[in-house]
Order: C-alpha cells, then structure tokens, then sequence
C-alpha cells in the first residue's frame, strides 16, 4: 500500500510537471526539492531541447553506444540519451540533484544514476570500457580544464567526446596558428577538436553572462598512440618545452627557450633557424606538430 502511494504521489507530480513550460517547470522542481543552481558549482540548467537534439547528433549515438554523461542537472539531455543509446552512465555531484534525478528515473533501465564527482571518478566502475565510450555533457564552466587533463590522458580514455563549454574556452581549445595557447595543444595532442556550433546565453537558467558552443572532440589516441605521434619525444620533455615557450607570453619564442632551457640565446636561435622556424616567432604560432618538431630539436638539451 505504501509503494502504491508513492508511485501514485510521484505520477501525480509529474503530471504537475509535465503541464508546465521548461521553466516554469525547473522553478517547480526547485520548490519541490529544495533544488536551486549555484553559481559556485557552475550550474546553468539548459533549456532548450533542440540543443539536446544537436548534441545527440554531433556525438552520433546509434542504439550500439555506452556514453557517459557528467553533470545531468535536471535531466533535460539524459532524456535524449536515453533514447538513443544502449547504455548511460550519468554523474551528478550534487546530493540533492542527484535524489531528484532517482525518482525522475526510477523507471529508466537503460540508465545508471552515479552520486560522484567526476574528477574523482573511474569509468571502469560502471564497466565502460576505455576507447568504447562516448562522452557527451553540458559542462560545468570550472572544472573544463581539469575534466579534459583527466580524461584525455588518463588510463580511461573515450571514444570521442560532444561538450557544451563556454564560448571563448571552446575558441581557445580550436584555435589554430597565431592563436594556439597551452589549452589548445593539451587538447590537440590527443584528440581532434572542432566547434559544431554556437549558443546563446538565453539557452539557460538562469542566463550566464557568457554564450556557449558545442565542441566535439575525435580521433583521441590512447597512450601508444600518443607515443607513435611523439615519434622519439617523451610527454614529459614535450610538455616541459612547451610550457617554457608560453611562460612569456609576449616574448618571442628563442628568449623563452633560452631562459627557461639555460642556453646561450644565440644557441637557440641557430637552433631554430635549423628547424626551419623563423627566430622571431612565439609560442602562439606553433602546431601540435611544430612543437614535436622543436622537441626533436633540442631533446639533447633536456637536463
């Protein structure tokens, strides 16, 4: 009798919901469950289902896909997972979401509901399998840097991953010669970026102050394949140089190099010169590929 109440308490709840428009249907939702966004947790609750719908197609989910999703908040892209995947992780943080998230769908048997933070967390547990998964999430705004070190080069890797990051960080991760930055290689270097599209702030509730778009990251190597694209250059030395090439923003490359390597400046010019880089160039306008390239060139030079 008790569980027939229950399901009945919650049918009826739904009902209420459901007769509601989105957002009016999140305010419900909060008042109900005591669930509000938090600015400190980067909690801007998506309300447009087309963006859902172009991110399902971006991550091309067929019936065969295992994907995890981080930060469901109130559900409204696990609805569209559901449907098109075989399977779906979903890691929530927050206690009370994750509560309403269980009784939202409790029904649901093709999703698997984790109380967790995912930068602490192993895919492993819920058998996902590294190079099987998808990733797909509309991402916290401050933990993009972390997630993306965590999953790109941890032992747990992804088959591909469809983010919605804040604009200007998603243009940073993209960017090509002249505009490359140590986010933009740290993303590069084991995967293939490329921005599908843009969204406006009024996408949201409640409203950033930023615009969103929807990137897609592809190809990501594993650990060997990684290795293969090093050709000879250990992750250690290539992140070492590259970090030294963008310690002075404004400096030209060779000044970095040389102060941060302990070599005479006029050394490293000729080195460069060798290379076939132009001795006035700076961090900003090397590839991926270059920064190998730089890598081979000074490996000896590594104490």
């Amino acid at each position: 009798m008790a569980e027939f109440t229950e399901l009945a308490r919650l049918a009826d709840l739904a009902n209420k919901i459901m007769n509601k428009d989105i957002i009016e249907q999140i305010k419900f939702i909060g008042k109900t469950y005591d669930i509000w966004p938090e600015r400190n947790k980067g909690q801007n609750f998506l309300i447009n289902v087309g963006i859902v719908e172009e991110m399902i197609a971006a991550a091309e989910l067929s019936a065969v896909d295992e994907v995890l999703e981080v930060g469901p908040g109130l559900g409204i892209l696990t609805e569209g997972l559901i449907k098109k995947a075989k399977r779906v992780v979903s890691v929530e943080l927050d206690d009370k979401i994750f509560g309403f998230l269980k009784i939202k769908f409790a029904e649901v048997k093709n999703l698997e509901l984790v109380n967790a933070d995912i930068l602490k967390y192993n895919p492993v547990t819920n058998r996902l399998r590294a190079g099987n998964y998808k990733i797909i999430a509309n991402l916290p705004y401050n933990i993009t840097s972390f997630f993306l070190k965590t999953f790109l080069t941890g032992d747990w890797r992804p088959k591909s991953m469809t983010l919605l990051l804040q604009k200007e960080v998603a243009q940073r991760i993209c960017a090509g010669s002249g505009k490359m930055s140590l986010l933009a290689i740290s993303v590069q270097l084991y995967g293939e970026p490329k921005i599908v599209g843009y969204v406006g702030n009024n996408n949201f509730w409640p409203k950033p102050a930023v615009d969103s778009a929807i990137i897609k990251i592809d190809r990501i190597k594993n650990s060997a394949l990684v290795d293969k694209y090093l050709d000879g250059v250990t992750e250690k030395e290539f992140w070492r140089l590259a970090k030294i090439g963008f310690s002075a923003k404004r400096k030209q490359l060779q000044h970095n190099l040389a102060a941060g390597l302990k070599q005479p400046a006029v050394e490293v010019k000729k080195m460069l010169i060798s290379a076939n880089f132009d001795e006035k160039i700076r961090a900003e306008n090397l590839s991926v590929d270059d920064w190998i390239r730089l890598a081979k060139k000074f490996k000896n030079h590594f104490n």
